[in-house]
């Protein structure tokens, strides 16, 4: 599975939710790790981030079931 950044779990640029979707972990778990590495690395975590904002693709979006009724003319609306 390729890491990809979130679309839909996502707070600057869904770098830590794409992560944490790979790794299996909580999002907020992994934004704690990361946050609390960003300080005991000398801000080197923000460096990352902004490298793997660019270096990772967007996940593609998720298909979703609804179908407006204009593409079903059987459907009568109320």
């Amino acid at each position: 599975m390729k890491v990809c950044r979130s679309q839909n779990d996502r707070v600057i640029a869904g770098v830590c939710g794409g992560m944490a979707e790979h790794l299996g972990w909580s999002p907020f778990r992994l934004r704690v790790v990361w946050v609390l590495a960003t300080i005991f690395t000398a801000f080197a975590g923000v460096i990352l981030y902004f490298a793997l904002w660019f270096l990772m693709p967007k996940a593609p979006p998720v298909p979703t079931a609804f179908e407006p009724a204009v593409l079903q003319p059987w459907k009568q609306t109320g």
